[in-house]
């Protein structure tokens, strides 16, 4: 670990700083030169797809299509570093449950299945048969099918989380929880209601014809930096670019392209945001609503701002909504967004100026409790001019792991439409369960309460990736078996049900050779729902390796039989599993063809064609009121209080951490601060340096605390403080979710702060 220290950060995004970490990821991997050819087959036609983020590929015209965080992803999976059974002999459960998450996951690859030994406290091995027995007996053993859970992370691929899917189904069952049901459920459910369609309506192509593009809530620097570029090019041409963002974020301020050479070497940079703006956390829809109330009033006073043709040939509900706009005052937009009416205004001129425009999205709109009006309030504002279904516009919700949109296209998903099960059963004859399943949150309930007895996470890492941390490890150690299919060591592995297994797979940089010889393609979907394939190009960390689909059939075969599904001919050739995802799934007829085509094919969306499933064919506008109060105004009537939202540091990509620290918001060697403005830190009589708890709400009776956080002073407004994950997760209550969405209120937390118990 580098010293402690926090500075202030004054260069632009990515530059020499980007190159600086690169190289240093490199080595740190043990095998360089092995990464630097790894990296020029990063997301191309010929190569493999990058493990972290879901922003599209462009036309690939260039060996360089990988950012910062690519390159720390890839190199975090081909590490020359492994985790074998001596390790497993060596370091006790109760042992590696003190370390971080960092040194977890640094201990590199696993490479043999390992079975939890409780008289011991240790991980032993078991060879994959055993593991495959053991898996389907306690399956076979459980009263009801709905006592099982099938977890699910987007590093899946789209042929595992198909198999997985039908696994689970065939066996009785739609508990199907998976990592959306924690970021973009609320995405979902409101462009579905809006718009008829779940998914974000733009290609990559669009953003070069954009003449605006907003985003919300979302910190690309660090979370999607190929989108960088995306937005300097545009920023470039001259389209404006606002920022709707609570910290003040370096990555949508100025970027310094690094295949930019001649710019690298003058040390110059360009500029992208035209307009930045800091609302209060929760404060989104209400400055949505305020934009809206500027171009209802234009409209009125000069006409030709609202696209009346467009409103009235694909739209209902304007007027509900207008008179809803109209009786909000601006008293409450301005309290409740933390904005004043003037900078609401700019944002409207810049929206009123532009023909065609983009809203992006992220997480710090879809973690608080009303995030799903938040969201249906932008979709709003795109129809009222028309910004759906024409070149340059429409809505562009930003997803995180790779594959998250694939695993849901593929029938991840705990309540499938009833239009899914029927295609399911038309294929394969036999019937699907029908009752919906249980999702990330209500899973954990189910555990905790003994109605869900087995846990099967397919990648990711549940226990940290969860609110409320220890309800969460409570809840799974009650479990009868936890299974993890995994590459690498991470903290679920230590919150063992009364049996546990780790089983390690193929990554997506590895070749899953079968044993004729024949490596394997597998295909994910990114946010513009282009699918696109994957091939691996090293030989797996360790000769036990098996791949997900793999592991999933064999399971499947010892608990299912062959009577329905030939499992062994889904795991011998992939094409067999993308030739039943096109017997199902529409879109993808000839599948297996048009996904060999270098940038694989786009699914489409029926709103770029101005087309609106929603039952009568229209797009439709919301009229929700306002919320009476966000979190952060309810603080300012508590004495002491503040409200948090949990976030990524740089050198983090979800619950994976890379090390510890985060460039450009000036930390480094740490990971336990706490970043708070200037005016609270006056009013709760702390300083910058100093040491504090984090004490959550309490009102339910669970105690939630996180211990000795370094307050660091930062650009935030007042009230609003910000924290990493997953060590503030043990901060926001089980109970505190989205309506409608069911995520976890990740970025409205309430909190207070105590001196810390602990000294320096």
């Amino acid at each position: 670990m580098s010293k402690e220290r926090t500075f202030e950060y004054h260069h632009p995004a990515a530059g020499w700083g980007a190159l600086k970490s690169v190289s240093r990821f490199l080595l740190q991997s043990r095998v360089p030169v092995t990464n630097v050819r790894a990296m020029l087959k990063l997301n191309q036609p010929d190569g493999f797809d990058c493990p972290g983020c879901a922003w599209g590929d462009p036309e690939h015209g260039s060996s360089f299509e990988f950012c910062e965080n690519g390159v720390k992803a890839v190199t975090w999976e081909t590490t020359a570093k492994r985790v074998t059974p001596r390790f497993f002999a060596r370091y006790s459960v109760s042992e590696m449950k003190g370390w971080d998450d960092f040194r977890l996951e640094d201990q590199g690859r696993l490479t043999s299945p390992m079975r939890y030994n409780a008289d011991t406290n240790h991980y032993e091995p078991i060879s994959w048969e055993a593991a495959y027995d053991l898996m389907a007996d306690h399956l076979r053993a459980l009263d009801d099918p709905n006592e099982a859970l099938f977890y699910t992370s987007g590093k899946a691929c789209n042929e595992s989380a198909w198999v997985f899917q039908l696994l689970a189904r065939l066996y009785g069952t739609n508990n199907m929880p998976d990592c959306s049901n924690m970021c973009h459920e609320a995405s979902g459910a409101a462009l579905e209601d809006a718009l008829g369609s779940g998914k974000g309506s733009v290609l990559l192509e669009d953003f070069e014809q954009a003449e605006a593009i907003f985003t919300f809530g979302q910190n690309p620097g660090t979370n999607h930096p190929r989108m960088l570029g995306t937005l300097r090019e545009a920023a470039d041409r001259g389209c404006e670019i606002v920022a709707f963002n609570t910290l003040k974020e370096r990555g949508l301020e100025r970027f310094a392209d690094p295949q930019r050479m001649l710019e690298m070497a003058r040390a110059g940079s360009g500029q992208i945001s035209s307009l930045y703006l800091c609302p209060a956390l929760g404060g989104d829809m209400a400055a949505a609503r305020g934009m809206a109330k500027v171009l209802f009033e234009r409209d009125a006073q000069q006409g030709n701002v609202i696209d009346h043709d467009f409103v009235a040939r694909h739209t209902d509900g304007l007027a509900d909504w207008q008179q809803v706009v109209e009786a909000t005052s601006w008293a409450d937009i301005e309290d409740q967004s933390g904005l004043s009416r003037d900078e609401i205004t700019s944002a409207a001129e810049v929206y009123m100026r532009s023909s065609a425009t983009i809203f992006c999205w992220a997480m710090g709109l879809t973690q608080h409790e009303h995030s799903v009006i938040t969201i249906r309030e932008l979709v709003n504002l795109l129809l009222l001019k028309g910004n759906i279904g024409k070149p340059g516009a429409g809505t562009c919700p930003v997803r995180g792991h790779s594959n998250v949109q694939g695993d849901r296209t593929m029938g991840i998903y705990e309540k499938p439409s009833p239009g899914f099960l029927d295609a399911l059963e038309a294929y394969y004859g036999v019937p699907m369960p029908r009752e919906h399943g249980v999702d990330t949150v209500d899973s954990i309930r189910a555990m905790r309460d003994g109605k869900a007895r087995v846990f099967i996470g397919l990648a990711g890492n549940f226990a940290r990736a969860t609110s409320d941390s220890e309800v969460c490890e409570q809840a799974l150690s009650g479990c009868n078996l936890t299974v993890h299919i995994s590459t690498k060591l991470n903290r679920s592995h230590l919150v063992t049900g009364r049996d546990a297994l780790i089983l390690p797979c193929i990554g997506r940089v590895e070749v899953d050779r079968k044993a004729d010889g024949q490596a394997q393609l597998i295909t994910v979907e990114d946010s513009m729902s282009m699918v696109h394939g994957s091939s691996g190009i090293h030989k797996p960390a360790s000769k036990a390796l098996r791949s997900e689909v793999e592991i999933l059939t064999q399971v499947a075969e010892r608990l299912l039989g062959n009577e329905v599904v030939d499992w062994a001919s889904l795991r011998a050739d992939y094409d067999v599993i993308r030739e039943h995802i096109a017997g199902v799934v529409p879109g993808f007829n000839d599948f297996n063809q048009r996904v060999r085509e270098p940038r694989g094919f786009w699914l489409g969306n029926p709103g770029a064609e101005r087309m609106f499933p929603t039952g009568t064919g229209l797009a439709r506008f919301s009229a929700a009121a306002l919320p009476k109060q966000v979190l952060h105004q309810k603080m300012r009537e508590r004495t002491g209080w503040l409200t948090l939202q949990t976030l990524r540091s740089h050198d983090q990509y979800n619950t994976t951490v890379y090390g510890y620290n985060d460039r450009y918001r000036g930390v480094e060697g740490q990971r336990q601060v706490i970043f708070l403005n200037e005016q609270d830190m006056t009013r709760l009589g702390v300083e910058a340096g100093e040491f504090v708890d984090l004490i959550g709400d309490d009102s339910d009776g669970q105690v939630r605390r996180a211990n000795h956080f370094k307050v660091v002073r930062y650009d935030t407004p007042a009230g609003c403080a910000a924290a990493y994950y997953p060590e503030t997760n043990p901060l926001i209550p089980l109970d505190s979710v989205g309506v409608r969405s069911n995520t976890p209120n990740s970025k409205s937390v309430a909190i207070r702060l105590e001196r810390s118990r602990r000294l320096a």
